[in-house]
């Protein structure tokens, strides 16, 4: 009988390569699994079962963790505003901890003797998806056909033409990852340290060209209604935002970064709904929360951030973080503003019951409700004590 091996499929070159190899160089019994967090409809779910089949899996199947996904990783890089290096909203990093732990659970499901990805040797989800399944499932073997084979995607499409395999060699110049927190765009553009991705490498094309407003709606920090229309879930929320936003090229960038294993790497990425919800939730808050709220969820976000991209999803401190953040969100809420225009947004305001911009306590740089001048007289002499202590006591001391 043949050991079985469960590999983590999306019927992109990669994975092509290694459902032939795996059953045909390694005499392994292939079970394909996708786990679709988003970047999929019904008919590209079918065709990628069927893809699958012609390559001689023995069976396919499909997992639906778009809501599942959100509710337990994206709402909180919403609540920490999370954007990696201060542009990066994590669109594939978050994902793959997603994709990874539902494989995993696959893999026992059917009593798998191995499972297998199509990570090469170079990149973050390698070690991604290695650690976390040898945390889950870890009497499991991990195979990595790209990564121990170092192949190009040259000599992949070159296997494959040996096996009666045809793929379009001009779609595989670009490496395309999608999803609902964003889509990845890798090609020979972001090898180097310079050079833009052309207009046609973007998975969506600019269509739209007139300013459009629209109304973003938060309840504890989730997005739950756009333009007066309410969602059942937040996932609804963001796949509307995103055909609305996407077709004005917003959201487009390229991120430069440190991957895991310590090398700099560049991929461009488009996520018009991802960074219109960061920076309209960003803005909310800065009306509703306090100073030190902000200024603290500002440094465990960055740590929750990092640690996700690394993969250190199942590391416990990343509950105790969610926990911080999630309680921070009580007071999220409210109407944000923002105006679309080609390749760019703006958020042109709030409304919130919880706005602590209220001009029942003053109004910044012209009169105060809540205080007198002299009350700022004296609470300025006590505030600066201490510093003006130590200039009294050190009065001789000059810099060197």
């Amino acid at each position: 009988m043949k050991k079985k091996v469960v590999l983590a499929f999306s019927g992109g070159l990669d994975t092509s390569f290694c459902c032939i190899y795996l059953s045909k160089d390694l005499d392994l019994e292939v079970h394909s699994v996708i786990v679709n967090t988003g970047g999929f409809s019904e008919e590209e779910l079918k065709q990628i079962e069927e893809r699958a089949y012609s390559l001689g899996v023995a069976s396919h199947h499909a997992v639906d963790a778009v809501k599942g996904y959100y509710d337990s990783c994206l709402k909180y890089l919403v609540f920490g505003n999370v954007l990696k290096n201060n542009t990066y909203p994590l669109s594939v990093s978050a994902e793959r901890v997603t994709q990874a732990t539902a494989i995993a659970n696959y893999a026992k499901e059917i009593d798998a003797d191995f499972v297998a990805h199509g990570s090469t040797g170079a990149g973050n989800d390698q070690v991604r998806f290695d650690m976390i399944f040898n945390i889950l499932v870890p009497k499991v073997g991990i195979i990595t056909p790209i990564r121990d084979l170092k192949l190009s995607r040259e000599a992949e499409i070159e296997y494959l033409h040996q096996h009666g395999v045809e793929i379009n060699a001009e779609k595989a110049k670009y490496s395309i990852n999608k999803g609902i927190w964003g889509t990845s765009v890798g090609g020979k553009e972001t090898l180097t340290s310079n050079g833009m991705l052309p207009e046609e490498a973007w998975p969506t094309q600019v269509t739209k060209t007139e300013a459009e407003n629209v109304e973003l709606e938060f309840v504890k920090g989730q997005l739950i209604a756009i333009n007066g229309k309410k969602y059942n879930h937040p996932t609804e929320a963001v796949q509307v935002l995103q055909q609305i936003a996407a077709p004005f090229g917003v959201g487009r960038d390229i991120h430069v970064g440190d991957t895991i294993i310590g090398i700099k790497g560049r991929v461009g990425f488009e996520a018009a709904a991802p960074m219109v919800i960061i920076k309209a939730h960003h803005a909310l808050e800065k009306h509703t929360l306090t100073k030190w709220q902000l200024s603290w969820k500002d440094q465990l976000a960055m740590f929750y951030g990092n640690w996700m991209h690394e993969g250190q999803f199942h590391d416990p401190v990343m509950r105790d973080i969610e926990a911080f953040l999630e309680n921070t969100q009580k007071t999220v809420n409210g109407k944000v503003f923002v105006q679309l225009l080609p390749y760019r947004f703006q958020i042109i305001g709030i409304e919130s019951e919880n706005d602590l911009m209220s001009s029942k306590f003053g109004s910044y740089g012209e009169m105060n409700e809540g205080y007198t001048g002299d009350d700022v007289k004296g609470f300025s002499k006590i505030f600066g004590n201490q510093v003006s202590i130590w200039h009294k006591v050190n009065e001789g001391i000059k810099d060197e």
